[in-house]
């Protein structure tokens, strides 16, 4: 046990699985002890069908929660055995039933004294158990359901790598990478259009000189991500949300995240009430961000973009 002490709870997966292949061994050996001719592996559908005249390999798997494939190996094999066999249902013709046999139905019988003792022994272990583990595992499972490992794993990466992450002004040392980031996801998708030249090309005069801000990315002190923030002569609109772009090696980590409400805070510390944008409903990550970040759809202002498809804007 000295390599699960160091994985510690890491190696969860490996534990259980070699728990599951000690007590499989040894159901092996039980069944022997009572000369009762099943497969530890054959068990749940041989259980389940002995509480039940029939049912299709579909319902089996469902219920016992194992896949189709696996089950119809399983019942292949227990018919080969003469413990099941497989009719045709009298309702539906396409659909084929598995029962017991006369054989799998004295097996039935034969075997309950083996779940009285084998339940006697499982329950003698957990009630000299600390800590109960048929509870432990329900309440294990329900928590995964709730919330899949992966997805818990995937938020602490997240969350680890944003700490990484810094947002700081623009500056003329980055307008190489405020036109590059940008260029990027346009012309991976869209074309440039005149707008885009005049934004990414002179971020100055366009941008910052009309009472605008660029905030810039930085992942492990890197630039990998930039967003701008567009001064507006509209009645309604006091800033355009633009030009926010991530590095594709740096996406996953939450930077656009980050950088959004980076720049939401930007704006609102000009004294901004609303804020605007204008996106293309095929970026449908971006779309999922706006929309996380609180924008709401709205219509009826004319844009510059050929690309633009969807309009945006949230009020701070």
């Amino acid at each position: 046990m000295d390599f699960f002490d160091k994985a510690g709870v890491m190696a969860i997966g490996s534990r259980l699985r070699m728990l599951s292949e000690q007590l499989t061994e040894e159901a092996t050996k039980i069944y022997d002890l009572y000369d009762v001719g099943l497969k530890p592996k054959w068990f749940p559908v041989f259980y389940l069908l002995s509480h039940d005249e029939s049912k299709s390999i579909t319902q089996i798997a469902t219920e016992i929660g194992h896949s189709h494939p696996s089950v119809s190996k399983i019942v292949k094999e227990m018919i080969k055995e003469g413990i099941l066999s497989e009719h045709k249902d009298k309702i539906d013709g396409r659909k084929n039933n598995i029962r017991l046999t006369p054989k799998g139905k004295e097996i039935a019988i034969q075997i309950e004294d083996q779940y009285l003792d084998v339940r006697n022994a499982v329950e003698e272990i957990l009630n000299q158990s600390t800590y109960n583990m048929w509870n432990a595992l329900q309440e294990f499972e329900f928590l995964l359901e709730q919330k899949p490992l992966l997805k818990r794993v995937k938020a602490l990466k997240k969350n680890r790598e944003a700490q990484h992450v810094q947002i700081i002004p623009y500056a003329p040392k980055y307008k190489t990478h405020f036109k590059e980031l940008n260029e990027a996801w346009i012309t991976q998708h869209f074309k440039m259009e005149d707008t885009d030249h005049k934004s990414l090309d002179h971020p100055e005069d366009y941008i910052l000189d009309k009472g605008g801000e660029i905030l810039v990315a930085l992942y492990n002190e890197t630039p990998v991500g930039v967003c701008a923030l567009i001064k507006m002569d509209h009645p309604e609109y006091d800033f355009e949300l633009a030009k926010m772009a991530v590095a594709p090696e740096a996406k996953g980590k939450g930077i656009g995240w980050i950088l959004g409400q980076a720049t939401l805070e930007k704006a609102k510390s000009l004294g901004a009430k609303t804020v605007y944008l204008e996106s293309n409903t095929v970026l449908k990550p971006a779309i999922h961000l706006y929309h996380k970040l609180g924008f709401e759809k709205v219509v009826g202002y004319p844009t510059p973009y050929e690309r633009c498809n969807i309009q945006m804007a949230k009020t701070l």
